[in-house]
């Protein structure tokens, strides 16, 4: 999400090794704590909602994985799987399906973008277009 200035004061500098020194904590975080959490995530779905539950869990963690594709790919993605203009790869809140469903739709998926479409449809018929997220706000670089 974007957040605008609050009218009369300044943005506030940040250190640029911040967000390196955040990125270095979270991938820690994830290897030394994630399978357990995964693990109790799983049970706990299990035994409260059963196999229902375990499928909806696995739902959310595939979109949040999907949505670091869309961030840790963007530069690539704009670069071979939309053409010069079309709507940019990159926003945390976004999957990569919903890019492309929207590039789809302006028809600025380059051929190799398409053959990955086409990939994603053959999986699950019309998966980009289905996958279109109307609610994200865009990124100052996606507009």
């Amino acid at each position: 999400m974007v957040y605008k200035e609050i009218e009369g004061e300044k943005p506030k500098r940040k250190n640029p090794l911040i967000g390196l020194v955040l990125l270095l904590i979270s991938i820690a975080l994830l290897f030394t704590t994630g399978l357990f959490g995964f693990v109790f995530g799983l049970l706990h779905q299990l035994f409260t909602k059963g196999l229902r539950g375990i499928g909806e869990y696995a739902l959310k963690i595939a979109i949040s994985i999907d949505q670091l594709g869309n961030v840790m790919m963007q530069h690539l993605f704009n670069l071979i799987w939309i053409k010069k203009g079309g709507y940019k790869f990159g926003n945390r809140d976004e999957t990569i399906s919903s890019v492309l469903g929207k590039n789809k739709q302006l028809e600025m998926l380059t051929s190799f973008g398409k053959a990955i479409d086409y990939i994603l449809d053959f999986i699950d018929p019309n998966h980009s277009l289905n996958s279109i997220d109307y609610f994200i706000e865009p990124l100052e670089e996606t507009l």
